[in-house]
């Protein structure tokens, strides 16, 4: 006895999704989805790898097992259905090489599927990308650092201080930390971990995409020494943003 009409409901209604969602996700057309759920059609060999490689289940599994009625009393199986109820996020991968091309085709999902993906297993749900950065104006960032950022689709959602992958039409892909501008309300100032660097501010109608920094990724055994006024001029930084928070609870 075949339970794979039955696994198939249970399977997509884990994860949410319509018969429409599942069929665009399987490349089938949605009656055919409805017509496997009904066990009115067998689902062909394509189709149910594809929905193995979804799930992380075998073959075996899906056909002969009722998913349905498994017990979730131990820990491993309500890991397993954790997993199975989580889609993947797949992080597309922004080198340096590419910066260039991304600003021409950031909006394009063509140009966006031909980068290279990898996922993160400890990231939530959420739209996420990757960008490498060079340059010593982040550190202690090392140069080379791959940045994880999540998509923030509002400029009002920027919170002032916080680490930000900025894309814009003139400055291009930098990483900063993004201060608001109260006196420009159409600017936002940018500023570096390194105080060698100067801030600066970028118009607001320039500014393409904004990332939150999530993750910072570098190479392990990588050193990075500073010289004596870097370090003082990382210190009068804090002290001034320590000034600035006091005045503000005052």
């Amino acid at each position: 006895m075949s339970f794979a009409g039955k696994n198939l409901r249970y399977l997509r209604k884990l994860r949410g999704w319509t018969q429409e969602e599942f069929a665009i996700k399987l490349k089938i057309k949605r009656s055919l989805m409805g017509a496997y759920e009904e066990e009115r059609a067998e689902p062909r060999l394509e189709v149910l790898e594809q929905i193995c490689s979804i799930f992380k289940l075998s073959l075996d599994e899906l056909l002969l097992k009722d998913l349905t009625a498994a017990k979730t009393n131990s820990y491993l199986e309500k890991r397993r259905q954790l997993k199975m109820s989580s889609e993947v996020q797949s992080i597309a991968f922004v080198p340096v090489k590419a910066a260039a091309g991304y600003l021409a085709g950031y909006g394009d999902p063509e140009f966006v599927d031909e980068l290279n993906t990898f996922t993160l297993p400890m990231l939530g749900p959420g739209n996420y990308r990757a960008f490498e950065i060079v340059g010593d104006s982040m550190l202690p960032t090392p140069s080379g650092s791959v940045i994880v950022g999540e998509k923030v689709d509002d400029l009002e959602e920027i919170k002032s201080s916080n680490t930000y992958i900025v894309v814009s039409r003139n400055e291009g892909i930098v990483y900063k930390r993004v201060m608001k501008n109260n006196r420009q309300k159409n600017k936002v100032t940018l500023v570096s971990d390194n105080q060698q660097y100067e801030p600066y501010n970028v118009n607001s109608e320039d500014i393409i995409e904004v990332w939150k920094a999530q993750m910072i990724i570098s190479k392990a055994n990588t050193q990075h020494r500073w010289d004596v006024n870097q370090l003082a001029g990382l210190v009068n930084n804090l002290q001034e943003q320590v000034t600035s928070l006091k005045r503000k609870m005052n």
